[in-house]
């Protein structure tokens, strides 16, 4: 029997990636030593980032697949350690890459993650039902999907995602987003409070800081595509939104009504504002398909043309196209998926609400990379 090297160890080691950080476990520090015996016993020490790691068990069968899975190796004694603070430290340079702390990688020149912040002008339009399935949606198309909930008060993303109760793994003053089983991270302060039930009382500069806090101090990787839930309105989120993250793009949720279209578009109007481009409008509870005829007949229960309107109205205010990108049915899988932390783009993805949003999401990925609001890092010469 041929017994493997260290060698072919480590390379087996190095496809298992951190279930947070999202990178290898030998490239961050995580593999301490690595033995093996004639026998073909192989001993490996792993050091968590934390203790008391939520995700331990993930690590512990990924490591032992891993390490079984090279020929020769008839066993595996596998022990976990903690990092120590200097290694902590080491780990936080390494995944900050010697930037400096509070630098929002999404607000770099050389950024190629989309930005789109999912905006309303008033509550209980189902902003959040929208961008958590569209989170999920993109996630299918196999793009890398964050979510900031940024909707300070309301902060209902994790309860949409099952994940209600987790608490993100903190390295040193750097943060893991907590991962989903559907691949989508997310970030909320709801997940930041000792207590999930504290009241968060905060003003405009407590808002500025906590939505800095989670833009750069948590290490998101290399995402594809970032969505931010904002709160209703245009309060201090969104003006410190357009002053931190300029180039982010803005999808309004309305629903069919007068009132909601009403103030819809000073959401979009806020957004111009902060010099951000608004990239469409998503009509929710657009209708009720009839429960005998199907979608062939529509149940107009909150009236109609509130996205037309909203979206006629920002057109003309600002020169360029806001197209309506989609209207989402009223199903009350999508409201029974956002309770159980089942969202209907995973539960009924055959649900005409599911199809609609997936749709939605493919205009939204499908997109190009603007210039509008990027800095292009040039400087102006002297005239000769």
């Amino acid at each position: 029997m041929t017994i493997p090297t260290v060698d072919q160890l480590q390379a087996a080691l190095a496809t298992v990636n951190d279930p947070e950080i999202k990178r290898p476990i030998t490239e961050i520090g995580m593999v301490d030593s690595v033995e093996i015996d004639p026998a073909g016993q192989v001993r490996v020490h792993v050091l968590l980032t934390v203790a008391g790691c939520p995700l331990k068990d993930t690590i512990t069968r990924d490591v032992t697949a891993a390490v079984t899975a090279v020929p020769g190796v008839t066993g595996i004694d596998l022990t976990l350690g903690v990092m120590s603070a200097e290694q902590r430290a080491g780990l936080q340079e390494v995944l900050r890459g010697g930037q400096a702390q509070r630098e929002i990688p999404f607000a770099q020149p050389g950024s190629l993650t989309k930005v789109f912040a999912i905006a309303s002008g008033k509550g209980g339009v189902g902003k959040s039902s929208v961008t958590v399935n569209l989170a999920l949606a993109m996630a299918k198309q196999g793009l890398k999907v964050g979510i900031v909930d940024a909707d300070i008060y309301g902060h209902s993303v994790p309860a949409m995602l099952g994940v209600a109760d987790h608490r993100p793994t903190q390295v040193e003053d750097l943060i893991m987003p907590v991962p989903t089983v559907t691949g989508v991270s997310v970030i909320s302060i709801g997940m930041l409070k000792p207590r999930r039930d504290q009241v968060v009382a905060w003003r405009g500069p407590m808002l500025d800081r906590a939505l800095v806090q989670m833009l750069s101090d948590v290490y998101w990787g290399d995402l594809d595509v970032l969505l931010l839930d904002l709160p209703p309105g245009t309060g201090d989120v969104a003006i410190s939104l357009g002053q931190h993250l300029p180039g982010a793009e803005v999808v309004v949720v309305t629903t069919p009504q007068e009132a909601a279209a009403e103030v819809a578009e000073r959401a979009g109007t806020m957004a111009s504002m902060m010099h951000q481009r608004v990239v469409g409008v998503v009509e929710n509870m657009s209708f009720l398909p009839c429960p005998h005829c199907g979608t062939e007949h529509k149940l107009e229960i909150f009236g109609s043309g509130g996205g037309d309107r909203v979206a006629a109205t920002l057109s003309q205010r600002f020169g360029y196209d806001v197209p309506v990108l989609g209207r989402i049915p009223l199903d009350t899988s999508l409201r029974e998926g956002g309770d159980a932390g089942k969202p209907i783009i995973d539960a009924d993805p055959t649900a005409p609400a599911a199809q609609e949003l997936t749709e939605i999401a493919a205009k939204l990925s499908g997109r190009g990379r603007g210039l509008a609001g990027m800095q292009l890092g040039l400087t102006p010469s002297s005239r000769f």
